[in-house]
């Protein structure tokens, strides 16, 4: 193999993990442009350790369920293939079920049934079957990693945005999920606030959620007009037409 054969291999290993990394954080995130795990999203969302929580164990699931569907990728047969999947998708929620049931009981007390339900989210399903099931190991769980710490962003963006609004605090009961180091890092930004129930409650989600979709989308837009005006502007070209014959 020459040195050519190597720096071209490299750049196109690179310009993929940027277009993975690039797709998951922004283009095509999970929770802004896909819509996807909404239930989640909104329901454990009220405040930023729980968002964390939920989060991490989702990120974990998406690579761990990415990185064996790409292993197993050419023994699957397409009659078995989403069985298959979902199957391995709930091996890995009941692990990550068991290690919080461990480690952060009480954290896991509070999400309740959305532990579980990351079997059904469609996010980690979608990737294992658009992407993992057609791309070696590697870059199926980069895949995953990025799919994954893109949800888990908005995710704490939302919960921050919520706690803040709805309680006028931040990282509080960080513990829950941190253990006795993080007991103290409660930052009340708005001393004796009361709370804004609205922004706690679900329907206050769909609010934010919206806004946060909005700011993104604005975002683009004016990205795309600067991408247009920094485009070259060709000159239009007169053609001069001869005309013969008779009218």
């Amino acid at each position: 193999m020459t040195n050519d054969t190597v720096a071209n291999n490299k750049s196109s290993a690179g310009s993929q993990a940027a277009k993975i990394a690039l797709d998951g954080l922004w283009k095509n995130n999970p929770a802004l442009v896909q819509l996807l795990g909404l239930c989640p999203l909104l329901g454990v969302s009220s405040s930023v350790v729980n968002a964390l929580g939920l989060g991490i164990a989702t990120m974990l699931v998406v690579m761990g369920s990415n990185v064996a569907v790409s292993l197993i990728r050419h023994q699957v047969t397409d009659a078995i293939r989403l069985p298959v999947f979902v199957m391995i998708i709930a091996s890995f929620t009941t692990c990550i079920e068991l290690l919080m049931q461990a480690y952060t009981y009480e954290l896991y007390r509070i999400l309740g049934i959305f532990i579980p339900l990351i079997v059904t989210n469609c996010i980690i399903l979608g990737r294992a079957d658009a992407f993992a099931s057609r791309n070696p190991v590697l870059p199926a769980a980069f895949d995953g990693l990025m799919m994954g710490t893109g949800f888990a962003v908005i995710l704490v963006l939302l919960g921050a945005l919520r706690e803040l609004i709805g309680q006028g605090t931040l990282f509080s009961g960080m513990d829950l999920l941190l253990g006795p180091i993080a007991a103290d890092w409660t930052i009340t930004v708005i001393a004796n606030y009361k709370q804004f129930l609205f922004a706690i409650l679900p329907p206050g989600a769909f609010v934010f959620m919206g806004f946060l979709i909005a700011i993104k989308n604005i975002i683009d837009r004016r990205l795309e007009e600067r991408r247009k005006s920094l485009q070259p502007v060709t000159a239009k070209v007169s053609k001069r037409v001869r005309v013969t014959g008779n009218v």
